[in-house]
């Protein structure tokens, strides 16, 4: 159906940083999947944990029990949350499980008028009902009334406001550490430490929306992690299974208990096939050669686009985390976007203004230079702007 404004490309193959189309002209990535490929096209480690796989066993139900399932299970309790997981099949899916489940256990400890969550204006949590109910944007929402009840907004980065909007029908607090699809901002230092406190406080919730700022994006396993804090609930996609679909929602072992035997379920979700290639990219993304890499790439890519902001005044402003980095515009980013394309390099925008860089977490200095060659010759032509 014609649900995406796709651009003029046809796509057949991708290794690392880059892809090639149908007649095999190679195309720098700096959109990866839209910050899935976080191990670049293709990684030889997931491509043969899929291969060996899937001659082996792909999908069994969640009737019974699999190995890759408990597997992947344990590597994620590895990392810097040590909870339960819900496995599923997509960010808006892995949003779902996390809603629910603060409802179910808000309910069972708090009373049945105990169900609000609080989110924030400008997120985005996907597009199930549910989850475009909890995203603060109404763009996103128009022509879907009415939607699910018992959410309410609240800007994003105002720690005062949010405690304005608590009532005794809160359940939860719900966010992105880094707002994505809001233009990339990233809050001030204490924002995320001061909403654990106000939780802890008032018994409330904690859900992190980790999609995409979660495996190794920020240069930290999790985006949390820069705040010295851990959620109740988390949820993950994108870059978990290295380019295979997969989601995640993982909740500490108090909340985790509110979910028994029929409360939620996924068909293929945790289903062996999509476990083995998650293995294989937690396995490489936790690894802290691959994350200190994303953070050095991360600082010499917004120092090169810091550059060309002091010498084009189009660029407004340079903002981001590790390899998730907003180029804010003084004009629409579209028509500098299928420029790009023209020259080989693939980019993408969030709101109007905002280009967002989100290459993959292995790219060298050299394709760095290369995008920034590319992206400096398009200001210089002066066409938008």
């Amino acid at each position: 159906m014609n649900t995406y404004p796709r651009l003029p490309l046809l796509l057949t193959r991708g290794e690392g940083c880059r892809v090639f189309d149908a007649e095999g002209r190679p195309y720098l990535d700096f959109v990866a999947g839209i910050a899935v490929n976080n191990l670049g096209h293709c990684h030889p480690d997931v491509v043969s944990a899929i291969q060996t796989q899937a001659a082996r066993l792909m999908h069994v139900s969640n009737l019974y029990h699999n190995d890759r399932q408990i597997e992947l299970s344990r590597l994620l309790a590895e990392q810097a949350f040590s909870g339960r997981a819900f496995f599923c099949n997509s960010g808006a899916e892995a949003n779902e499980a996390a809603i629910k489940l603060a409802r179910k256990f808000s309910k069972e400890h708090f009373g049945p008028e105990r169900f609000e969550i609080l989110t924030m204006v400008n997120s985005f949590h996907g597009r199930t009902l549910a989850a475009l109910s909890a995203t603060g944007q109404e763009k996103y929402q128009k022509g879907y009334d009415p939607l699910v009840p018992g959410f309410s907004y609240v800007p994003y980065d105002d720690l005062p406001a949010l405690e304005k909007a608590i009532s005794p029908r809160t359940a939860a607090i719900m966010l992105e550490p880094i707002l994505g699809e809001g233009g990339v901002r990233v809050p001030k230092p204490g924002y995320l430490s001061g909403i654990r406190k106000i939780c802890d406080e008032k018994s409330l919730l904690m859900i992190l929306d980790e999609v995409q700022t979660g495996m190794g994006r920020t240069g930290r396993f999790y985006a949390f992690e820069w705040e010295g804090i851990q959620p109740d609930i988390l949820s993950l996609a994108k870059g978990l299974g290295g380019g295979f679909p997969i989601g995640a929602m993982l909740a500490t072992e108090r909340v985790a208990r509110s979910f028994v035997p029929g409360s939620h379920a996924s068909t293929f979700g945790g289903n062996p096939l999509a476990c083995a290639a998650a293995i294989a990219a937690v396995t490489l993304l936790a690894r802290a050669d691959v994350l200190t890499h994303c953070q050095k790439m991360g600082e010499y890519l917004t120092e090169r686009l810091v550059g060309l902001k002091r010498r084009y005044p189009v660029i407004q402003e340079v903002r981001g985390r590790g390899l998730l980095i907003g180029v804010e515009l003084g004009v629409p980013a579209m028509p500098l976007i299928e420029r790009a394309l023209a020259n080989g390099l693939l980019l993408n925008r969030t709101t109007d203004r905002v280009l967002r860089l989100v290459p993959p977490l292995i790219i060298t200095p050299d394709e760095i230079d290369e995008g920034i060659r590319i992206l400096e010759g398009l200001l210089k032509d002066g066409k938008d702007g």
